[in-house]
């Protein structure tokens, strides 16, 4: 468990466990077994567990184990049959 912020200006964050606190970085995994309490911010972000709080990106990919409950802004957003996703969705389309 990890309570505080991560940030990493390049590269890529795969979270694994749970997290309280927000994440940035240029691509963000949050795998089946992790989960995030907090602000998203990424180019992109898969979404395979449970994240709460707000979500901003470019991409968002949510695989059909995730379970979200998040304001999301983002411009494509793709989500598999399964997923749960409850909260206020803009996506604003590539430009």
């Amino acid at each position: 468990m990890i309570e505080g912020n991560i940030r990493s200006s390049e590269g890529s964050v795969d979270i694994k466990g749970r997290v309280f606190g927000d994440v940035t970085a240029e691509m963000i995994t949050v795998q089946l077994s992790g989960s995030v309490d907090g602000a998203m911010s990424a180019t992109k972000i898969a979404v395979e567990g449970s994240h709460t709080g707000s979500l901003k990106c470019d991409d968002l990919k949510l695989a059909s184990t995730s379970q979200v409950q998040a304001d999301v802004v983002a411009k494509v957003m793709a989500t598999e049959s399964g997923a749960k996703v409850k909260g206020k969705i803009d996506i604003t389309g590539r430009q």
